[in-house]
């Protein structure tokens, strides 16, 4: 991996356009499950972060790593590569950049990943995370569907 070829830097606003379109490539988001830009800005503003890979040659968004922080611990989300660019380690310095936010900050960080994901799970295993156990995950997106 050639550290030159890329760049890690803090997310700007006029990156979210590029970003939706990494999120939609990569299956990690997007507008309708709630990432819109008002949604990034707040969780900056409560102590979070999003990291964003770019090529140095042409500055296109080819990673990301967003971090919230609820006040007690922080959350990995939306960490993906573009397809294109992946197998290259570049997933191991955007991880690197992400827990060194993590422990500056000094406070435990987690994550979701789908259980098929091999790739992802032995690269999260490999930098230190440990599986919870059998906890079962549930949402709401659509909050119409509160029933009391």
């Amino acid at each position: 991996m050639d550290k030159n070829k890329f760049k890690i830097r803090d997310y700007k606003s006029d990156d979210y356009d590029q970003i939706i379109e990494l999120w939609k490539k990569t299956g990690l988001g997007g507008v309708e499950r709630g990432d819109d830009s008002a949604v990034i800005e707040l969780s900056l503003e409560l102590g979070g972060k999003l990291f964003v890979m770019e090529s140095s040659s042409d500055k296109k968004v080819i990673g990301t790593s967003w971090i919230t922080f609820d006040g007690r611990r922080l959350h990995l989300h939306h960490f993906g590569i573009d397809p294109q660019f992946q197998g290259n380690g570049y997933s191991k310095a955007l991880l690197r950049e992400s827990l060194a936010f993590a422990k500056k900050k000094n406070v435990q960080i987690k994550l979701e990943v789908h259980k098929d994901n091999e790739k992802a799970i032995n690269l999260y295993g490999d930098f230190g995370f440990k599986y919870l156990g059998n906890y079962v995950i549930f949402i709401i997106r659509d909050l119409t569907e509160i029933k009391f």
